[in-house]
C-alpha cells in the first residue's frame, strides 16, 4: 500500500484511503443507502465521495438524512463535486460554484462540505478567478479543501502556480479515472480524463512527482475488474455491464490485463476485483480510490485488498508493460 499519509491539507480529519462512490446511494432507497453508509463507517471507510448531479440530488439528500439520523458529521469526510455541464452550457463559471454549493449544502444538511471538486473542466476559462472563488469559500468556512475532476495535470499545475503566485491555496485533490483499465473511449462523451495506459505515462509520473491527492473514479473500470464477468465471456459484457464501461474500457487492450488479472486470481486465492484494486493503491501515487460498492460483502473486499503485495514486475506484468513476471 502507498506509504503516503492519510491526511490531506486543509481536511482536518483522516481520509480513509478506500473512498466510497455514492451513485447508488439515494434517498429513493433511503433505508438501504443508510445500511450501506453504516456498514462502511463501521468498517472504517470514513470518506464520502457524492455531487450536485448524482441522481438529481439525491445521493446527497440521503447522505444528508444519513449524517442527521445518526449525528456523525464530524466522523465523516464529505468530498462533493459541482460544476458539471448539462445540456445547454458548460457551467465552469463562479457563479454557478457558488450555487452548486450551496446546493449541496442544503441537501447535505451541513454547513462546509471537507472537500469540494469541479466536476468538469472548461479549458476556455481562465484558472484565476476559479482559484479565487474556491479561496473565498474556504475562508467563509463553506469548504475546508479543493480540487477538480476531469482535469487535465497541465491545468492544475497552471491554476497551482496561479495560487502560489498570489498568495493563495491551490487545488489540494484531483479525480480522473484510474484502474488496470484504460480509459480508450469516454465514459460519458464530456471530457473525462484518465490516467491509465501507455499513453498516459507522464501524467501519472507528474501525479508521483507532486503528492497531489488522487481520488480515482472507477477504480474497478465501472464493473469491467469486478469478477463477475471472465474474459472469455466477451459478448456477454454488453449485457451485463452499462453503456459508459462499454464505451470506455471493453476493448481487447482490457481484455488482455483481464486475463492476466484471472490467471493470477487461480494462482494467489484472490478475487478479480481484489488484485485490480490492489493494483491501483500500490501505485506510487497518494492514492484514495473510489469503490462504488454495493454492500458490505463488497466493501469488505476491496479493504482486504490494501493488504495485497505485488512486486513492481508483476504489476508491469498486470498492465502489460512486462511479458513475463
Amino acid at each position: 500500500m502507498s506509504s503516503y499519509s492519510d491526511r490531506i491539507p486543509g481536511i482536518d480529519k483522516p481520509v480513509s484511503r478506500i473512498v466510497l462512490g455514492s451513485m447508488i446511494i439515494s434517498a429513493e432507497r433511503l433505508a438501504e443507502s443508510i445500511q450501506l453508509l453504516d456498514d462502511a463507517l463501521a468498517l472504517g471507510i470514513n470518506t464520502i465521495d457524492t455531487a450536485h448531479v448524482y441522481g438529481g440530488g439525491n445521493s446527497e439528500r440521503a447522505i444528508g438524512a444519513w449524517m442527521a439520523q445518526r449525528g456523525n458529521r464530524e466522523q465523516v469526510v464529505i468530498v462533493s463535486k459541482g460544476c458539471h455541464h448539462n445540456g445547454d452550457r458548460k457551467r465552469v463559471t463562479p457563479f454557478d460554484l457558488r450555487t452548486d454549493l450551496h446546493d449541496s449544502l442544503a441537501r447535505l444538511k451541513t454547513s462546509y462540505v471537507d472537500a469540494y471538486l469541479l466536476h468538469r473542466d472548461d479549458p476556455s476559462v481562465p484558472v484565476g478567478p476559479i482559484v479565487e472563488t474556491l479561496n473565498e469559500l474556504q475562508q467563509e468556512g463553506k469548504v475546508r479543501a479543493f480540487g477538480v475532476s476531469n482535469w487535465h495535470h497541465g491545468r492544475i499545475q497552471e491554476a497551482n502556480e496561479y495560487a502560489a503566485a498570489k498568495g493563495l491555496n491551490g487545488f489540494a485533490i484531483s479525480s480522473p479515472h484510474f484502474s488496470l483499465a484504460e480509459q480508450v473511449g469516454d465514459p460519458w462523451g464530456a471530457g473525462c480524463v484518465g490516467l491509465g495506459g501507455p499513453k498516459e505515462a507522464a501524467a501519472r509520473a507528474w501525479y508521483e512527482q507532486n503528492g497531489l491527492a488522487l481520488f480515482p473514479y472507477s477504480s474497478l473500470g465501472r464493473g469491467f475488474f469486478s469478477g463477475r464477468l471472465q474474459s472469455t465471456d466477451r459478448q456477454r459484457f454488453a449485457e451485463v455491464v452499462d453503456a459508459a464501461c462499454q464505451r470506455a474500457y471493453c476493448f481487447e487492450v482490457n481484455f488482455q490485463r483481464l486475463e492476466r488479472v484471472e490467471q493470477l486470481a487461480a494462482e494467489t486465492g484472490y478475487t478479480v476485483a481484489q488484485i485490480a484494486l490492489a493494483y491501483v493503491v500500490q501505485q506510487p501515487m497518494n492514492v484514495h480510490p473510489l469503490v462504488g460498492a454495493a454492500n458490505r460483502a463488497e466493501l469488505e473486499s476491496g479493504i482486504a485488498a490494501l493488504d495485497l503485495h505485488f512486486s513492481p514486475e508483476t504489476l508491469a506484468w498486470l498492465d502489460l508493460r512486462r511479458e513475463t513476471r
